[in-house]
């Protein structure tokens, strides 16, 4: 099963590329993975209807009916790292092709790509920046493999 990250930002920052390469490589050594970037359309901040719908239907036109979407909104489940490795753990064991893991724009995500999704993760009831809460998606992802694998990285 292959690992996608979506990823709707337009901004581009330094430390938010090396982070995403550095837990790319190493989420890589686990499970195939990769990190998609989704081109919205240009839109005014005036716009936050327009600008949700349309990265909402970009989102579910790049979806297959055999993905298992794994959607990240503050108004998601909580779960602590053991809970979410379990989860992972479930998703590999399925018969779907792709895990396809969602972090929704500025203006978070429609209610269609919600429902879609099998699963809702909140990475904290706190709102963050897009980048920010890709590494920490990216983190989380890579300490879940490793609990998966006993390794020494996760310290309960």
């Amino acid at each position: 099963m292959k690992f996608v990250l979506y990823n709707l930002a337009t901004a581009k920052e330094a430390w938010a590329d090396e982070a995403a390469r550095l837990y790319t490589q190493k989420i890589s050594h686990f499970n195939p993975f990769e990190i998609l970037t989704l081109k919205p359309k240009k839109s005014s901040r005036d716009e936050a209807a327009v600008k949700k719908k349309e990265e909402s239907e970009l989102i579910l036109s790049s979806l297959s009916n055999d993905d298992f979407v794994i959607l990240f909104d503050e108004r998601g489940k909580s779960f602590n790292s053991i809970e979410f490795s379990k989860k992972i753990e479930s998703v590999l064991s399925s018969s779907k092709k792709r895990a396809v893991f969602i972090i929704g724009g500025a203006y978070g995500v429609s209610d269609e790509v919600r429902s879609r999704a099998q699963l809702v993760v909140t990475l904290s009831p706190m709102v963050m920046n897009h980048l920010l809460a890709q590494t920490v998606a990216l983190e989380q992802i890579y300490r879940a493999f490793t609990i998966i694998r006993n390794l020494p990285y996760h310290n309960s």
